[in-house]
Parts: structure tokens; C-alpha cells; sequence
């Protein structure tokens, strides 16, 4: 667990571009499975 923190400190100090990409990729993933588990749902309900 703190490896991961070491990491994630890392990355943000040495690459903070890299680390804006990356955090950005994943809410772009997370907001695409929560648009497919709502139609998914809908297609449920119809």
C-alpha cells in the first residue's frame, strides 16, 4: 500500500502532465462503464 503512494507521489512531482492524463483516462473509463451499466439498464426496463 505505501508503494502505491510512493508511486502516485512520484509520478505527480516527476510528471505531473502524465499524471493529469492518467487520472483523466480514468474517470474517461469509469464515466463510460457508468453509461454503459444506464443502458444497459434501460434496455432492461423496455
Amino acid at each position: 500500500m505505501y508503494l502505491l503512494l510512493i508511486f502516485v507521489v512520484y509520478t505527480i512531482i516527476h510528471s505531473p502532465a502524465r499524471a493529469a492524463e492518467l487520472v483523466q483516462s480514468g474517470f474517461v473509463g469509469i464515466s463510460d462503464a457508468a453509461g454503459s451499466i444506464g443502458a444497459f439498464m434501460t434496455g432492461l426496463i423496455k
